[in-house]
């Protein structure tokens, strides 16, 4: 049959219904080469405005599944669990849940992205460490999950690299917020991963792409059932991301804050009610818990004992990272050459912050990418980020600003005083997580 991209790419622009052969075929010409970028972008673009149903949602994953290799580990002597976030500020659980479930017992082969818009990237994250190799070949990345019990690693060119230039694309051209992209790039990337099963952190609030609790909702139903279609058991939570969900926002500094929570000098409160329920979710996911009760105590155990610490030095050493990072963080994770502190100047509260604005700081600070080919400074960001609803005097601290040179440092001190909204009461606090499922599927409408 002949196959025309920019046939597919008109049948969904006027509102049709892409079959899964159709799908087969550009997941199959993008991860070639023999498709361009711009006919990914108008592909993209098209499902941004028309949407897909459950059906075509599925199918899409499974081509982009279906691009590369789909590992197989059935050798392994415990079960293969992984969890995901659809992005946020300051948001590194991944760097701490994967090493805490690799000590309870658990498989963790989590590949991972790079920043998104204004959402940091654990893949940006790890590459602030010196040596660390987020893309070794699948024997390196076999090994280390076999070994330690967690590898967080990128898309190598083996494991769905459709979805890896989708998600390039995406990242540029402002089809980031679009259900169905979002559910298949997702899953095509856990699928191709061998997990026997997902927890998904469905991020909403002002500092996510589903920035509302409807949009999240309807994410998260979209995630579970497509999931679960494709033949992968998958659980999901939604998470507030209203204010950053650590107090640190920017590759290095995101990782100093990791290595301070697995070994205990710093567990900001937020982040850790956040990692203890996603820990739960898997836990009971993969038949190491019997009730939700068990599997915290597993997690706290994992973290009191430095078990959790001690799976992440390893993983970081055996995926080309220093030996002593855990120990010596300072001489692996380069500072940047400028810093500023941002001071409230008045007493009050913190009554709103623009948490997608300090995101968005960081990447015009060099933390993020405005192109794909962009090189990402791993040393600039926001540290000791000011919480909603802290009381402030004059002199508190904000935010400390960290850039590569004066005049940045000058405009993001500007706009981080500008994200941060002050008042005389307290703010009416959103909960932290708003929802726990399995979900039951919605109909089967066309999600834009």
């Amino acid at each position: 049959m002949l196959f025309l991209p920019q046939e597919v790419i008109r049948q969904k622009r006027d509102g049709g219904t892409l079959g899964p052969e159709a799908l087969q075929r550009f997941m199959a010409g993008i991860a070639s080469g023999r498709i361009p970028d711009s006919q990914i972008a108008a592909l993209a673009m098209a499902i941004f405005f028309r949407g897909m149903d459950t059906g075509e949602s599925v199918a899409l994953t499974l081509a982009m599944r279906d691009s590369g290799q789909v590992l197989d580990w059935s050798e392994l002597p415990g079960p293969v669990v992984d969890k995901h976030s659809t992005g946020g500020v300051g948001d590194l659980v991944s760097l701490v849940l994967g090493p805490m479930v690799a000590a309870c017992g658990g498989f963790v082969p989590m590949i991972s992205g790079r920043g998104l818009g204004h959402t940091g990237g654990t893949l940006d994250k790890l590459e602030a460490i010196s040596g660390y190799q987020t893309r070794p070949d699948p024997v390196a990345f076999r090994r280390v999950v076999r070994q330690v019990g967690v590898a967080i690693v990128g898309q190598t060119e083996a494991l769905a690299p459709a979805d890896r230039r989708f998600y390039a694309v995406r990242d540029v051209t402002a089809t980031v917020e679009s259900i169905p992209l979002i559910t298949a790039s997702i899953l095509s990337k856990k699928l191709a991963a061998g997990l026997q099963a997902l927890v998904m952190d469905v991020k909403t609030g002002n500092g996510a792409f589903m920035a509302t609790p409807e949009a999240a909702q309807a994410l998260a139903e979209r995630i579970v059932t497509v999931g679960e279609g494709a033949g992968l058991p998958t659980r999901a939570l939604i998470t507030d991301m209203n204010q950053p969900l650590a107090p640190a926002a920017g590759n290095a500094l995101e990782v100093h804050a990791a290595l301070d929570y697995l070994t205990g000098s710093a567990r900001p409160e937020r982040l850790h009610a956040v990692t203890v329920a996603l820990g739960e979710a898997m836990l009971l996911a993969a038949g190491l818990a019997e009730d939700a009760p068990q599997a915290r105590v597993q997690l706290l155990e994992a973290l009191e004992s430095g078990a959790a610490a001690e799976r992440f030095g390893r993983m970081v050493h055996a995926l080309g990272g220093p030996i002593d990072l855990l120990t010596r963080p300072h001489r692996w994770l380069v500072p940047a050459p400028e810093t500023a502190v941002v001071t409230a100047g008045r007493t009050g509260y913190v009554t709103a912050i623009d948490t997608r604005a300090l995101g968005l700081v960081v990447c015009q600070l060099g933390g993020g990418r405005q192109r794909p080919e962009d090189t990402i400074d791993p040393r600039v960001g926001l540290s000791c980020l000011a919480e909603r609803g802290q009381v402030l005097t004059a002199d508190t601290v904000l935010a400390r600003v960290h850039a590569a040179d004066p005049a940045s440092l000058a405009e993001a001190v500007a706009a981080v005083r500008a994200a941060f909204t002050l008042g005389d009461t307290p703010p009416e606090m959103p909960l932290l997580i708003r929802s726990v499922q399995p979900m039951q599927p919605s109909t089967d409408r066309k999600h834009p």
